[in-house]
């Protein structure tokens, strides 16, 4: 454990940042598994709607600094690619 005050506080705001952030990515991943599932089964209304939900979570997820732009950019990517496959 750190021994001076400003350490410490740098220890507390990191668990506070990592438990945040571990929220935000359990919280997208299963926004992700809903909007597969949808695809799954071939409901095209509800998969367009959880792909609408999981790209705000996404970009959401980038402003506050929980992901990277580019992964980002490559995970919606990803998804489109899929809702685009099913729907031919």
């Amino acid at each position: 454990m750190a021994k001076s005050k400003a350490p410490a506080k740098r220890a507390r705001k990191a668990e506070e940042n990592r438990l945040r952030n571990k929220a935000y990515k359990s919280r997208l991943k299963t926004a992700i598994k809903n909007y597969e599932s949808a695809l799954q089964e071939d409901n095209q209304e509800a998969a367009r709607d959880n792909l609408l939900q999981v790209t705000s979570l996404i970009d959401k997820s980038v402003n506050k600094g929980v992901l990277h732009k580019n992964t980002a950019a490559r995970r919606k990517s990803s998804l489109v690619k899929k809702f685009n496959s099913v729907g031919q």
